[in-house]
């Protein structure tokens, strides 16, 4: 009888030992994957079901069960990070969780943020200070630079779309550029397939250059759609645009934080005082928001924006309203 119960007890102690023998090997084994490199991004408060089901969709998990389960038993399920990744080499399901949850892994990945609003020029400042980059970049003009990266327009300016990227250690600078762009170029071809049929913009880099001001223009996130009303009826009205930020741009290194009279009539390519429509390219790297704000405006009459001085504007739809808000708000009279 007690040899029997030994059995027993020794056959559980080996079945328990195979399972979780073959729990490792699928755990910490490499995943299946189709093609390499793969290129994937979790939006901003994705859950752990949202981004599973985007690593099965672009062909990175085959399954998600066992990977919910080690997310939540290691207690990585809420430390999902959002960005954009890139797997140029095979790895595991441990390691895959390692890298979206704490942006690490045998890679030594580098993690680059490029923030909304800054100009192209910042971003290259950003980027050459990096050194677990390899810059390849390094003496390339800008037309240089957007040749070897495959991208077509006339300027690098905008082209780069603001997120949270991951590079291992090593990674050419180009391929920073390449990806930015690449996605930038993704993001901006489906919001243009969802614009407004009515809109005055006739391409997809019109809408860029719209949306890098009205980026620039907006103190408070919720004000862009209604930012991006006041340009659209400016330009279907053959209104001035009428925006510092276009004319700081066309003013490059000498503006030197002051916006004088003088400058709003002095004519540049990018003085919007001075010169109808837009701008020749944009201003700055503008964000997804600004993006969707310009290809799905809200209807309304609006011409006129002021700044309340809470980061806030109040918006008008005629001079003498608008000019009362600038009294209210500007000269507090």
């Amino acid at each position: 009888m007690r040899k029997t119960k030994q059995n027993k007890i020794g056959l559980l102690l080996g079945a328990l030992a195979l399972s979780l023998s073959l729990i490792g090997y699928h755990l910490f084994s490499n995943l299946a994957l189709s093609k390499l490199p793969i290129e994937f991004e979790i939006d901003p408060g994705s859950s752990l079901k949202a981004t599973t089901a985007k690593l099965q969709q672009v062909g990175i998990l085959d399954g998600a069960w066992s990977f919910n389960i080690l997310a939540r038993v290691t207690g990585k399920a809420k430390k999902i990070r959002y960005g954009n990744y890139l797997l140029d080499k095979p790895i595991s399901r441990y390691d895959l969780l390692d890298m979206i949850s704490e942006g690490k892994t045998d890679q030594s990945l580098i993690q680059i943020r490029i923030i909304e609003g800054i100009t192209f020029k910042d971003l290259r400042k950003q980027l050459d200070a990096l050194p677990k980059l390899r810059h390849d970049s390094a003496g390339l003009t800008e037309a240089e630079l957007l040749q070897r990266i495959g991208a077509v327009e006339p300027a690098a300016e905008g082209l780069f779309f603001p997120d949270t990227y991951y590079f291992a250690t090593g990674s050419s600078d180009l391929a920073v550029y390449k990806r930015a762009y690449q996605t930038l170029q993704r993001h901006l071809d489906t919001a243009w397939q969802q614009r407004d049929p009515q809109t005055p913009l006739a391409s997809p880099y019109e809408a860029l250059i719209l949306a890098s001001i009205v980026e620039k223009e907006t103190g408070k996130a919720s004000d862009r759609p209604m930012i991006a009303t006041v340009f659209l009826n400016r330009l279907v009205r053959r209104m001035r645009l009428q925006t510092d930020p276009t004319v700081i741009y066309g003013m490059g290194d000498a503006f030197d934080g002051n916006l004088r009279r003088r400058d709003l009539t002095a004519d540049t390519p990018y003085n919007t005082y001075t010169r109808y429509g837009l701008p020749p390219t944009p201003i700055a790297l503008p964000g997804l928001q600004s993006i969707r704000a310009v290809m799905q405006a809200p209807l309304g009459k609006e011409l006129y924006f002021v700044a309340k001085g809470d980061g806030s504007s109040h918006f008008s739809r005629s001079l003498i309203e608008h000019n009362q808000a600038v009294r209210q708000y500007q000269l507090k009279k």
